[in-house]
């Protein structure tokens, strides 16, 4: 690690502890040459989720778009920004513990209707308007038909 005052390449560490909830290291390092102190963190390099997308265009999973539509969902509902944080990163917990580096919009919309109907109803009836893209008033009612015998 290069000091940022000297630039010289060697430095030990004085102090390291976790840092964001265990999700990277907070190191204390003292240059050996000027003997000034920096900061430095680490973090577990991952291989990003990729999301193909239904024109099969590819895109970065973007967990704040995820969490824009989730919110968009909840509008004017009792629903805290923590829960849906939750909910995201179980979302991501399981898309980062399976094997596949892929995972289809579709699959990703489903798991996050799964998180929403556990969450608020509504918010689910909501976010599956726009996913399912219903296209009459049948359709919806049959999605909340199926809602309430799942219940």
């Amino acid at each position: 690690m290069k000091c940022p005052f000297c630039s010289y390449s060697e430095s030990k560490v004085i102090d390291s502890r976790p840092a964001d909830d265990g999700q990277r290291i907070r190191r204390r390092r003292e240059c050996i040459q000027c003997a000034k102190r920096f900061t430095t963190y680490e973090a577990i390099e991952s291989v990003p989720i990729i999301v193909v997308k239904k024109d099969k265009s590819r895109q970065v999973f973007d967990r704040n778009k995820l969490l824009s539509g989730m919110l968009r969902a909840c509008v004017k509902r009792p629903v805290t920004l923590d829960v849906l944080e939750t909910a995201i990163d179980k979302i991501e917990a399981q898309l980062h513990n399976s094997l596949d580096r892929e995972i289809s919009s579709t699959q990703l919309g489903e798991l996050t209707l799964e998180k929403l109907k556990d969450i608020y109803e509504i918010a689910y009836v909501r976010f599956a308007s726009v996913y399912r893209d219903f296209k009459d008033i049948d359709s919806f009612l049959l999605e909340l038909h199926n809602l309430r015998n799942n219940k």
